[in-house]
């Protein structure tokens, strides 16, 4: 059923509701459904739809867009939910359904891959056609879900999807369950809902339900509901209160959020500017089941209120202490929105910008820009402070502790170096690089520096009490010598307990098309040969067919007795392959080690 909305604005009625915003003869559609709407195109004069907008990646929403692709129509998704369009096909693989506690509905997606034009990004506006965009954040019905506002015949309208089906009412409840017996959409949905209803839109179209001509009306009941339903579910007590309140300050200049997943910090200015250290994810609410792009939701939902409460004018920066995706995953939307700089630390910046070549744990899914990659040791002036990055290897090889003087207190931002309400509790992770010998190193550094409070990934700010930096002293020598006592001293694998890597980690390339790789391999043994090293040998493995080049091996710059080994690999013209399997067959004096490294190789037309 076709419905006059307005002069330029049509809804169909199918599996849900879509709508038509016609420019003469051409037209932008928000949703698909099954695409029965191109066959009633004509009637209201388009013969051509030039792009489909997909509110969130539901089947009902978009089970007909190859119907709309073969049209040349372009397909334009959220950019978080993206691989839930452009490449089901693998999270059909890699779904779990045996033993499965993950309940988030990312099953109800498209049975098969389509290609897209491009992602919708949070905050970001568009123009389609003569019709002006703005994507908003609506987290709830499901974890990437967007709602689009747009000027459209004099009024302001909202796309909502199936945030609200109608006043005080959502489309379901079972979507908002993101984790086995969690209801994590439910104050997510509370949160988008106010956003919305803040914006005053002159009208909420939902994908299932009527036009709603009153936002406030229509949100406010829903907010009550879903506030009793958290209540009854004990569930985010504190949730309008951090809405209200999300900063707190712990000196007159150095504020925390307190609704954040790893702790973020803010730097403020006389100047009004403010400069973040690690910013992750905003607002968290609640966790989603699942570790795929479309499960992690950075937004910027806090920001309105830093500058309401402390009169911020400008993020200028921010700052991370480490990599880790619950440190920097919003660094992008504070880049692209803000205008902020990305300042990281030469030890770990081209990590943020390549993290696909490295095989590490907590990547983030998207390269971060870095404006200025800032040296170790030195002291970096912001407005009226100086800050000094030290190493920081423990829970992570590629982190700093961030020094700094505000308000008369020496501190130290460490992200997740010590764990615990007491800061004294061991938190690393071998994976991210550990050497037995790292917390002693940081523990010097603590009692050398002599901070008055220090700033953690997750834990309270601490204040530094009396016998607490020799405590940590002592805790450190005892980690390094049980490590020297639980492993053996020769071949020395170190705590990682491997020998070798390969760089890049994941690579991409074309059918018959030779890709580069290097190996790094450390000596394990404590003798040499004539040349300073035992005599190595390494040998590529890859898939049957593939061809393999290998060149002699080099010194590593400043590591010891390490080598890199370049070599290539290119796959046979005609195939394709996703994450092919490369390794390298270490044997160093005579000692073979094996596979000690892969990488994965995925080959396209």
């Amino acid at each position: 059923m076709m419905i006059q909305l307005s002069e330029h604005l049509y809804r169909f009625t199918d599996t849900c509701h879509v709508y038509i915003l016609r420019d003469g003869a051409e037209a932008v559609l928000i949703d698909f459904g099954a695409g029965d709407v191109l066959d009633h195109l004509a009637a209201i004069g388009v013969t051509r739809v030039t792009d489909v907008l997909m509110t969130h990646h539901h089947r009902d929403q978009g089970q007909g867009l190859p119907r709309a692709i073969a049209t040349g129509a372009r397909v334009w998704v959220p950019h978080v939910e993206q691989d839930l369009f452009a490449d089901v096909d693998a999270h059909w693989q890699g779904r779990t359904i045996f033993n499965n506690y993950n309940v988030r509905q990312d099953r109800f997606s498209l049975l098969a891959s389509i290609p897209i034009a491009g992602t919708l990004r949070d905050y970001e506006s568009w123009r389609f056609g003569c019709f002006d965009m703005t994507v908003v954040p609506t987290p709830g019905h499901t974890t990437g879900s967007i709602s689009l506002l747009a000027k459209v015949d004099g009024r302001r309208v909202v796309f909502i999807g199936d945030l609200i089906a109608a006043p005080g009412k959502v489309w379901s409840l079972a979507a908002t369950q993101w984790t086995y017996n969690g209801g994590e959409g439910l104050p997510y949905t509370v949160l988008s809902a106010l956003d919305l209803a803040e914006r005053r839109p002159d009208l909420l179209l939902p994908s299932h339900g009527e036009p709603m001509t009153d936002a406030a009306a229509a949100v406010a009941p829903l907010v009550e509901r879903l506030a009793e339903l958290m209540r009854l579910r004990r569930q985010n007590p504190r949730l309008f209160l951090l809405r209200q309140q999300p900063y707190s300050a712990i000196t007159p200049h150095l504020l925390f959020n307190r609704t954040s997943t790893a702790n973020s910090y803010v730097l403020l200015s006389e100047s009004g500017k403010a400069l973040f250290i690690d910013f992750g994810y905003d607002f968290m609410a609640g966790e989603a089941a699942g570790f795929d792009r479309a499960a992690r939701r950075p937004w910027l939902y806090t920001l309105p209120m830093l500058k309401r409460d402390f009169g911020v004018t400008q993020v200028n920066a921010v700052l991370p202490t480490h990599y880790h995706d619950d440190h920097v995953a919003g660094c992008n939307l504070l880049r692209s929105v803000e205008g902020a700089e990305v300042w990281a630390a030469e030890n770990f910046a081209d990590i943020l910008e390549r993290p696909a070549a490295y095989d590490l744990p907590c990547l983030w899914y998207d390269p971060i820009p870095v404006d200025r990659r800032l040296p170790l040791g030195r002291l970096i002036p912001w407005e009226e402070y100086q800050i000094t990055l030290h190493p920081l290897p423990g829970h992570t090889r590629h982190a700093v502790a961030i020094a700094f003087e505000v308000d008369g207190k020496r501190v130290l931002a460490t992200g997740d170096q010590y764990q615990g309400d007491d800061g004294g509790e061991l938190n690393y992770v071998y994976q991210n690089r550990f050497d037995a010998g790292d917390y002693r190193s940081a523990a010097e550094l603590y009692r050398r520096l002599a901070p008055d409070l220090i700033l953690s990934g997750h834990w309270a700010p601490l204040w530094v009490q009396p016998g607490y930096l020799d405590g940590l002293v002592a805790q450190a020598a005892a980690l390094e010598r049980l490590h020297r006592e639980l492993l053996p001293a020769e071949p020395d694998l170190a705590a990682e307990g491997f020998i070798a890597r390969i760089m890049p980690y994941q690579a991409y390339a074309r059918e018959g098309e030779p890709v580069e790789f290097v190996a790094e391999v450390r000596n394990p043994f404590g003798q040499s040969g004539a040349d300073g090293r035992p005599p190595l040998q390494v040998q590529v493995i890859a898939p049957a067919g593939w061809a393999t080049h290998i060149s002699p091996p080099s010194p590593c710059e400043g590591e010891g007795s390490g080598v890199r080994v370049h070599f290539t690999v290119t796959p046979p013209p005609g195939l394709t392959a996703r994450r092919a399997r490369i390794a390298v067959d270490v044997t160093i004096g005579g000692r073979r080690f094996g596979q000690q490294a892969e990488a994965l190789l995925t080959v396209v037309n």
